[in-house]
Order: structure tokens, then sequence, then C-alpha cells
């Protein structure tokens, strides 16, 4: 029972997502006005607004002016659920469980806002920070010992400092969107996940880059965002970070 209604709430909130994804970018409140269609600006009710089903029903097309709705809406939807899903599944019912869950529906929006626009909005950057803070905040007084913060703090310079050397070393192929988003994920993470993330994103970069290079989704010399690969490789480190390293270690010092 728990599980769907991890799932269901997921993909309610996946809903907001596409809201923030599409109004963001453009400097637009992400409360007011209330949901539109973006082609005709027709004031979408409330069975209009029903995540998924709204779409399929409508066979992905506005209900007013017939526009072509983008599959991304039901994507992100089904995808933030999911997400959801699995962070449960790992960590039950839990603060970890909340926090997780909140920064990685932020990097869901980072992700495609960065994807198509080359660019990461500071104050979702900034809402990772503070989130991230509290959170090791949290931590430390529950286990009584400030000190705890320390590895955290030490983590986000580690994180966002590694991006701005390579960003100064290649004279820009880093951009400062990265180095702070890293930067405050390296606040949540910790150092040893910090490094796995940074591990992983370059890992999973060069791959998907290739790929789209292959695939012609991207022309050679075009900028390819590494925000997503980010973005991508911290929820690998938040959900399987642990299991990663011990394969790693149990592999090499046999």
């Amino acid at each position: 029972m728990i599980p769907t209604i991890i799932l269901i709430t997921g993909i309610i909130i996946g809903s907001f997502l596409n809201v923030c994804i599409y109004r963001i970018p453009r400097e637009e409140s992400i409360v007011f006005p209330s949901s539109h269609c973006t082609s005709c600006g027709t004031g979408l009710k409330s069975w209009d607004l029903v995540p998924v089903f709204s779409y399929l029903f409508n066979r992905g097309k506005c209900r007013y002016c017939g526009e072509k709705i983008s599959p991304q809406y039901p994507i992100i939807e089904v995808l933030n659920g999911l997400l959801y899903l699995l962070l449960y599944l790992q960590f039950g019912l839990s603060v970890r469980f909340i926090t997780f869950a909140i920064i990685t529906s932020i990097l869901l929006i980072i992700t495609i806002i960065d994807y198509k626009t080359l660019t990461i909005p500071n104050g979702l950057v900034l809402l990772i920070l503070t989130i991230s803070l509290a959170y090791q905040t949290y931590q430390s007084f529950n286990n009584q010992s400030l000190s705890l913060l320390l590895s955290p703090l030490l983590s986000m310079f580690l994180g966002g400092g590694i991006l701005l050397l390579i960003a100064v070393v290649t004279k820009g192929a880093m951009g400062g969107g990265d180095i702070k988003l890293m930067g405050a994920l390296g606040l949540l993470l910790g150092i040893k996940y910090t490094v796995l993330t940074l591990f992983l994103s370059f890992v999973v970069g060069g791959i998907i880059s290739v790929i789209l290079l292959i695939s012609k989704i991207k022309k050679r010399g075009q900028a390819i965002p590494f925000g997503p690969f980010i973005a991508l490789a911290s929820f690998i480190s938040m959900v399987w970070g642990q299991g990663i390293l011990d394969w790693y270690f149990n592999t090499m010092f046999l």
C-alpha cells in the first residue's frame, strides 16, 4: 500500500515539476497564473490536469485548441514517481528518504532545463544547498556531534573545487552552473560519495556523449550540458553508492 502511495505522490509532484521546467527559464512565477495551455492560453480545468491520464485521454493534445502536447509531461510525471519509489525501497519512510526525494525532484528540473538552455538556475542550486545544509545539521544534532558537519563542508569545496580547476585548466569547458551544483551536492553527499559522483558523472557523460554524437542528436563541436550527468551520477551515488564502493574495494583488494 505504502509503495503505491509513494509512486502516486511522486507522479503528482512530477506534474508540478513540469510547471517549474517551463516557467523558471522564462522567469515566470511557478504559482501564478494557474495552469493554462501554452499554445492558446486557455485556463485548464481540474480534469485537464490529472497526471498521465489527462494526456492519454486527450491523445497528447490540448482539449481546447488541438495543439500537440510534449510527451515530456507524462514522462517527467512517471519518472519522478519511479525515482521516489526507488528511494523509498532503499531508505523507507525516513528523513533521508524525504530529503533525497526533494533533491531528486530538483535535479530532474535542472536536468531538463540544462539540456534545453545550457543553464542551471542559481535559485535551484541555492535550494539544494539549503536543503543539504539543513539535512547535515539535523544529522549532526541527531548524532550529538557537530564535528560531523566537517566532512560535508569539505566535500562541498572538494566537489566544486575539482570542477573549478577543470574549468580553469580547460579555459571554460566546465560551466559555472556545474561547479556550483557539484558544490551544493557535495554538501549533501559527503566526501566518499562526492568523489564517486564526480567519477560517475565523467564516465556516464562520456558514454552518453558518444551515443549522442553517433546518433547525430548532437553534432561534433556542439555543446553538451554536463548538469544532467551530475544529476544522474548523484542519484546513483545516493541509492547505490555504498554497494558500488563495496564492490570496487572487494574486487580491487581481494
